[in-house]
């Protein structure tokens, strides 16, 4: 495992790590992730052998932007998308009908982090790098002591701004919505959304 500051050749590394089915961990707004491509579901599974992560415990998705949500197959509702514009890119998990599964898609707003994303194909499977039940890591030195070793690459960009994790919400097929976890957007932001929305 390799330690690398942020740069063009760092991303390029990356990249190719993450297509050729390893494990990189990423910086974003909130917190340090563990990231594998989609695609490779080996990778998938050694996210969860690194994060002593149950099986049936899904991993969501980071996009490079709206876009890609969309291309991967999710359903947006009316009320996704008022909730994307209002915290893409940001701190929102929006879980999504996508196909007969639900998939949880976030935004960082993280513009490095992004190019990367999309250097991927537009999304990737990231959760925090931490060990399960443990508090997420806000910076690389805590990301490597606590699972750094077992991956690929850790990029170092530096404590992360936020420190708090995303909130995460589910919108149904026919508009509804249930907070899944409150976290650094507050439900009352979220609520103001959809009755703005319902208003209208």
């Amino acid at each position: 495992m390799t330690t690398q500051k942020f740069t063009q050749e760092t991303l390029k590394t990356a990249a190719a790590i993450l297509h050729a089915g390893g494990v990189v961990i990423i910086p974003t707004d909130t917190v340090y992730g563990i990231a594998a491509h989609p695609e490779k579901s080996a990778a998938v599974n050694r996210i969860r052998t690194i994060k002593g992560r149950a099986n049936g415990k899904p991993i969501a998705l980071l996009a490079a932007d709206k876009h890609s949500v969309i291309t991967f197959g999710a359903e947006a509702p009316p009320l996704a998308q008022a909730l994307m514009d209002a915290f893409w890119p940001g701190a929102l998990t929006l879980v999504l009908p996508c196909g007969a599964v639900f998939e949880g898609f976030r935004v960082p707003d993280h513009p490095q982090t992004c190019t990367l994303i999309k250097a991927c194909g537009g999304t990737l499977r990231v959760t925090s790098a931490n060990l399960s039940g443990a508090m997420p890591a806000r910076s690389a030195a805590e990301a490597l002591k606590e699972v750094g070793l077992e991956a690929d690459l850790l990029i170092d960009d530096g404590p992360s701004p936020g420190g708090v994790a995303s909130t995460v919400v589910q919108i149904g097929r026919n508009n509804t919505l249930t907070i899944l976890r409150e976290g650094a957007i507050s439900a009352a932001q979220i609520h103001a959304v959809e009755t703005k929305l319902t208003s209208q």
